[in-house]
């Protein structure tokens, strides 16, 4: 049973607790209890510390509109593509040059709706990944709320006037006060200490690829996730299990 184990560690690069590591195992009809598969996780040797680069400087740019915060930490949703939230993330290279990554995720099912990476913070960044997850979806709510913080780039004329546009009323965070959008900032999270920092990025297309298998594939397709009960998004989204 360690070896499975051990075996299933390794292939996700030890980054499963042990209520993942029971899902994993209970797709494979191995059925052990969480106390269990705790007990045999403490037999692997312990990981060494992943040194974390500092966080980039940002330069504040113009606030044309700030929104009231519609969702004041209300997270939950019956509806798919009801409630959306976004962010901004930074990433590195391994020479030290930054990049940052734009997510939308859908807090019915916590399912990556849209990421794109690209050299600058921007307006325009904010706006493609928008209307990128608006292009994947076959329908959204015409009551659709996206949440963000007081972001520059969330509160450009660009944006919002994007945002109005689309039909997309906007929310928003307190100022400096990420409890506001703790969905992002859990994804963000997992994206860098389950996938990033296990790995050097020569070239940002590396990076950049890298980014879209985590979010569409790994977080979306694979990797179980509390908030759906340990299903997949993918899984508590269309009702299929996969064991």
């Amino acid at each position: 049973m360690l070896k499975e184990i051990t075996t299933i560690y390794h292939e996700h690069n030890g980054v499963d607790g042990y209520r993942s590591m029971q899902i994993f195992l209970k797709r494979k009809h191995v059925h052990l209890s969480a106390l269990t598969v705790h007990h045999y996780m403490n037999k692997e040797p312990n990981l060494h510390a992943i040194v974390r680069r500092k966080k980039p400087n940002y330069q504040k740019g113009t606030v044309h509109k700030v929104f009231d915060n519609l969702l004041n930490q209300d997270f939950q949703t019956e509806q798919i593509n009801q409630k959306w939230a976004t962010d901004f993330t930074y990433l590195f290279l391994k020479d030290g040059s930054v990049r940052y990554n734009c997510s939308v995720i859908d807090l019915h099912d916590r399912s990556v709706v849209s990421s794109i990476t690209d050299r600058n913070i921007t307006t325009d960044l904010a706006i493609r990944t928008v209307k990128k997850a608006l292009e994947a979806q076959t329908s959204v709510s015409k009551n659709l709320i996206l949440h963000s913080d007081q972001g520059a780039q969330f509160t450009s004329k660009e944006f919002t006037e994007f945002c109005e546009s689309a039909g997309i009323t906007q929310s928003m965070s307190k100022a400096v006060y990420p409890y506001d959008n703790a969905p992002m900032e859990r994804y963000f999270n997992t994206l860098k200490n389950e996938w990033i920092y296990l790995h050097d990025y020569l070239a940002e297309d590396d990076l950049y690829a890298s980014v879209e298998e985590f979010a569409y594939v790994w977080y979306n397709h694979v990797r179980p996730h509390s908030y759906n009960g340990y299903k997949t998004p993918f899984e508590a989204r269309t009702g299929i299990g996969t064991y």
